[in-house]
């Protein structure tokens, strides 16, 4: 019998100031992959549930870019970042939110097969300091996961992915 994890695990590095999210999918790698590459797909996803995004551009390959923005009725934010390496197991790139343009983190994803059909996510996030990870960590960040990972699911269980 194969358990099921669907929530997501959250974590602070005690030596760096990183954040590690470890995710388990009942997914392939490359549907994952899909899902974290494909504009059209990741807007529909990415959390939390109740603000959307809107894609402005996006060039998911090695030296590509990207820029979306999320928001609800008087609310908006954006979020922008450079892809560095883009095969089918792992994503590097940074991430800024544009509210805070002089932090950038460097974002490392991996999706590892665990057989039959499940796929571990391990994404994380090098901050530019333990007080930007701390904020990260204090923002309501578990929500945006949690939501755009159940998101996923959601779709992979429709057949969408």
């Amino acid at each position: 019998m194969t358990t099921t994890r669907t929530q997501a695990r959250i974590e602070a590095d005690a030596t760096v100031p990183m954040i590690h999210i470890y995710r388990e999918f009942a997914a392939t790698p490359a549907q994952l992959f899909r899902a974290h590459t494909d504009p059209a797909l990741f807007s529909r996803w990415v959390g939390p549930a109740d603000i959307g995004a809107d894609i402005d551009y996006w060039d998911a390959r090695d030296g590509g870019s990207w820029r979306y923005t999320a928001g609800r009725d008087d609310f908006s934010t954006s979020f922008r970042g450079c892809f560095h390496t883009v095969t089918e197991g792992r994503i590097v790139q940074t991430f800024t939110w544009e509210g805070q343009p002089e932090g950038v983190a460097l974002e490392t994803l991996t999706f590892e097969d665990l057989g039959d059909g499940r796929t571990l996510l391990h994404a994380q996030s090098l901050c530019d300091s333990f007080e930007d990870r701390d904020a990260w960590l204090a923002s309501g960040m578990e929500k945006g996961v949690t939501d755009g990972y159940a998101a996923i699911d959601a779709m992979l269980e429709a057949g969408e992915l």
